[in-house]
C-alpha cells in the first residue's frame, strides 16, 4: 500500500467507520449533541437521518466512545427483523438469552429489567442504526419499550438512526403516537467545500501527514464536484487517488491524479449523479455502479457460495466493488458474521484485488487471513461463512462456462 510513500502510519480514508477520524463540521457536533441530550433528559428520543456515507454510523461510534461507566446501551444494527426477532435482539445485548421466549415473556423480561436499573441508578440507552429497515409493527414496539416508566419518569432513552425515509415511516399515520414521543430530530447533510477541506486534512493529519501537504489546492474543487461533499464518497475517491499516486510513485496529489481516479470509478459530477437518485435506494452514491448501455466488458465475476449452494453472482467491471452486510454495498451479505463494510474488490484491467476495510471477522484466502491479496481465477476468499469464488473471464476466455469449473462440478464433457 501506500502508506510508506506517504509516511503515513494508518490508511487515512477507510470506509469502516473509525470514530478517532471524525470531523465534527458544525452539524455533526449539533447531532452529537443530540445524542448526548438523551442522556440529560429522563424522556430522552431523538431521530438522526443522513442520506447513506453521510456518517451516522461514525458519529454514532465516536458518542458511545464517550458514554460514561453508569449507561447501559443496547445497539441494534440488523433491522430486517420480526418484531420477536427485535426484542430478543435487545435482550441480547442486555445480557439475556431470550431465544426461548414467548413475546409476552420478552416484553415482561425488558420492562423488569429496565425499571431494575432505574432502581439501581443506572440510565439504559437503546440505539438502532439503519433504523429506516424497521418494519411499522418494529416501530411500534419501540414505542412501547418509550413508554416504559416509574412513577415520576421514563426509563429508556432510544436513539433512531437511519435514512431520510426513516423520517417517511415516523411520520405514517399508524405511528403517529411514536412521533409524538420524538424530542428531537436532526438531518445530516452533505459538507460544504470549506467543511470537505478540513474534512480530507484532518483524516490526513490522523493518519500521520503532520503539516505535510498530500492534496494540492486545486484538487479541492474537483473532489467536491465529484462527491458532492458525501464523506464516503470523499473516502473513496481520496483512496483511490493516493493509490494512483502511489502507481506513479508520487508522494503527492495533484489533479492529474484525481483525473485519474475519476476515470477509474466511472463517475459523472455530482450533480448529475443525485439528480438520478432512486427513492429508497440510492444507486447514484454508490461507487462502483456501472452505466447500463456502453459499460466495458465484463473480466470476471463473483459468485457468492454457503453451505454448497451458490446464491448470489456478480459481474466484475473495471471498478470498485464495496462488500458489506448492509444495503448501501455494492455487493450486500446480510449475515452477523459481515461487517457493515467488510472488503473491497479493487478491479483493473489486468488483475483484481480483495482488500479487508478492518472488518471485525476479516478475510481468508487459503485457510489465512489476509488484508490485501491479488486474486488469481478460482481462489475462494471466506467471509464468515460465505464463499466468495473469484471468476476471471480473461483468464478463462476460450474455455467453458465458468460455471462448469465450480468446486464439485466436472467440465460438460466430463459429465
Amino acid at each position: 500500500m501506500y502508506l510508506d510513500l506517504f509516511k503515513l502510519k494508518e490508511l487515512p480514508f477507510r470506509l469502516s467507520p473509525d470514530p478517532q477520524f471524525l470531523y465534527l463540521s458544525k452539524q455533526h457536533a449539533r447531532a452529537k449533541a443530540y445524542m448526548e441530550s438523551t442522556i440529560w433528559f429522563t424522556d430522552g428520543f431523538v431521530v438522526i437521518t443522513g442520506e447513506v456515507g453521510s456518517g451516522k454510523t461514525t458519529l454514532i461510534e465516536s458518542f458511545l466512545r464517550e458514554v460514561e461507566a453508569d449507561i447501559v446501551v443496547a445497539q441494534i444494527n440488523q433491522t430486517q427483523v420480526s418484531a420477536i426477532d427485535f426484542l430478543q435482539a435487545v435482550l441480547v445485548q442486555f445480557g439475556f438469552a431470550p431465544f426461548k421466549m414467548k413475546k409476552g415473556e420478552l416484553i415482561a423480561t425488558l420492562n423488569q429489567f429496565l425499571v431494575e436499573q432505574y432502581a439501581a441508578g443506572r440510565k439504559v440507552l437503546l440505539i438502532v442504526d439503519e433504523a429506516q429497515n424497521l418494519s411499522l409493527r418494529v416501530l411500534e414496539e419501540v414505542r412501547l419499550l418509550s413508554g416504559v416508566e416509574t412513577t415520576k419518569d421514563k426509563v429508556l432513552r432510544i436513539i433512531l438512526a437511519g435514512q431520510p425515509e426513516l423520517n417517511d415511516k415516523l411520520d405514517a399515520p399508524e405511528l403517529v403516537q411514536l412521533a409524538q414521543r420524538i424530542r428531537l430530530r436532526f438531518h445530516l447533510g452533505t459538507l460544504s467545500m470549506e467543511d470537505m477541506r478540513a474534512y480530507i486534512q484532518h483524516r490526513l493529519e490522523v493518519a500521520g501527514s503532520a503539516d505535510r501537504e498530500i492534496f494540492a489546492e486545486e484538487t479541492f474543487g474537483e473532489i467536491y464536484r465529484y462527491t458532492g461533499g458525501v464523506p464516503r464518497l470523499i473516502n473513496t475517491l481520496c483512496d483511490t487517488a493516493m493509490l494512483a499516486a502511489y502507481n506513479n510513485d508520487r508522494d503527492y496529489v495533484d489533479v492529474h491524479e484525481i483525473t485519474t481516479a475519476i476515470e477509474e470509478l466511472r463517475w459523472v459530477d455530482f450533480t448529475t449523479r443525485a439528480s438520478h437518485l432512486v427513492r429508497g435506494r440510492p444507486e447514484a452514491l454508490v461507487p462502483a455502479a456501472a452505466p447500463a448501455d456502453g459499460s466495458p466488458a465484463v473480466v470476471g465475476r463473483v459468485l457468492v457460495s454457503t453451505e454448497g449452494r451458490t446464491v448470489h453472482e456478480l459481474p466484475l467491471r473495471i471498478g470498485r466493488v464495496i462488500v458489506g452486510r448492509t444495503a448501501d454495498n455494492d455487493l450486500q451479505i446480510d449475515s452477523r458474521f459481515v461487517s457493515r463494510h467488510h472488503c473491497q474488490l479493487i478491479v483493473s484491467a489486468q488483475a483484481c484485488v480483495i482488500e479487508d476495510l478492518n472488518s471485525t471477522n476479516g478475510i481468508y484466502v487459503k485457510s489465512k487471513r489476509v488484508r490485501r491479496q491479488h486474486l488469481n481465477d478460482g481462489d475462494v476468499v471466506v467471509i464468515g461463512k460465505h464463499e466468495l469464488i473469484y471468476v476471471d473471464e480473461r483468464a478463462r476466455s476460450g474455455k467453458s462456462s465458468f460455471t462448469d469449473t465450480l468446486p464439485g462440478t466436472q467440465p460438460a464433457e466430463e459429465a
